[in-house]
């Protein structure tokens, strides 16, 4: 669980810009301190900015958990899994958001808001964030695909 009065480092790209806005005013209404890495207007940007920002502040201890929006959350999911120690999540409603915390300690929430509706987005936020993991088996395999992002490749 991520206490209130935790830091969450939140970004999105133009189109994820509303659901952000969204999310950013329900966390900060809930006691949370968010972290804005932009965008901070709808203008056309690059997801992949702000997916990284969002990522580097999580792994590199700004924050213990990260929200990043975009159309899909296809590209913002891929561009914070490239950063080491972020464990990325693409979810579209509340069962997937708790099961990647319990399962997969994923420490980075990923949403599209061309595909999530708002409250459903909402809902996911929340149970991410009360959501713990449940370690024994499941630390296994997380260490097991912790491992593969220092293997090289043959």
């Amino acid at each position: 669980m991520i206490q209130k009065g935790s830091k969450i480092a939140i970004g999105s790209d133009h189109a994820g810009y509303d659901m952000k806005e969204a999310i950013k005013d329900q966390l900060q209404a809930d006691g949370y301190d968010v972290i804005d890495m932009g965008t901070h207007d709808k203008n056309s940007c690059d997801y992949p900015d702000f997916a990284a920002a969002v990522a580097h502040a999580v792994a590199q201890g700004q924050a213990p958990v990260g929200i990043i929006v975009c159309s899909t959350g296809i590209g913002v999911s891929m561009t914070a899994n490239k950063v080491h120690g972020i464990r990325a999540a693409l979810v579209h409603h509340a069962y997937e958001a708790e099961m990647t915390r319990r399962h997969n300690d994923a420490n980075v929430l990923c949403l599209g808001a061309n595909i999530t509706g708002p409250a459903i987005a909402l809902n996911a936020v929340k149970t991410f964030l009360a959501t713990d993991f449940e370690g024994g088996r499941h630390q296994r395999r997380v260490d097991k695909m912790m491992a593969i992002e220092t293997t090289p490749s043959h």
